[in-house]
């Protein structure tokens, strides 16, 4: 019974130091760069890189993370220089900004919002459109 005791009580404060010990990797930068984040309170990875104009996962290899999902309040992250921003789709006939939000794997919605677009039904063939977040397009794009 006092060893359970004993062993319920060790763990319980080496949970409580983990709940306020910071890492050594997430000491503040040097002041002055502008390519560092605070994270606060609420904040995701494309919370963040919607802010930035930066790709999430960009955010995520610049800072090694293994899992995108977890960032915590307090933690400071490297945000990298924004890099190509998409590429561009020509509309054929019968697409729609879902079929081409799955070819990309990139929510329709984000692309038309990237483009503009007050409602996302009304697209036309041979129209430019960008795509957010997608590898960058080799050649001249057109304007939306």
């Amino acid at each position: 019974m006092l060893r359970t005791r004993k062993i319920l009580v060790v763990l319980s404060v080496v949970l409580a130091l983990q709940l306020f010990v910071v890492p050594i990797g997430h000491a503040a930068p040097p002041s002055g760069n502008p390519s560092y984040h605070h994270v606060r309170w609420g904040e995701t990875l494309f919370s963040i890189g919607r802010q930035y104009g930066v790709n999430p996962y960009d955010i995520a290899r610049a800072n090694n993370l293994w899992n995108p999902n977890r960032i915590y309040a307090c933690q400071w992250l490297r945000i990298p220089k924004p890099g190509p921003v998409g590429r561009c789709h020509h509309v054929k006939s019968g697409e729609t900004l879902f079929s081409i939000g799955r070819k990309y794997n990139v929510n329709p919605y984000a692309i038309a919002r990237a483009n503009n677009l007050w409602n996302p039904d009304c697209i036309y063939a041979c129209q430019c459109l960008r795509i957010p977040w997608g590898p960058p397009y080799p050649g001249p794009c057109c304007d939306p």
